[in-house]
């Protein structure tokens, strides 16, 4: 997995986790699933790199 996707993949994680915070602050609970599910994509994206590698190598 390229340097890039990595990181794009670390950011909607960052981003996940901001929305989940900033709807946790305000109690709007669609912020919150909308973060968590940020945060879920890019753990998911993240662990589908890594296999990509295993199998690449």
């Amino acid at each position: 997995m390229s340097l890039r996707w990595e990181i794009s993949n670390k950011v909607q994680v960052l981003k996940g986790w901001v929305r989940q915070l900033f709807g946790r602050l305000t109690g709007d609970r669609r912020q919150q699933s909308a973060g968590k599910s940020d945060q879920v994509a890019g753990n998911l994206k993240q662990a589908g790199g890594k296999i990509w590698d295993a199998f690449k190598r």
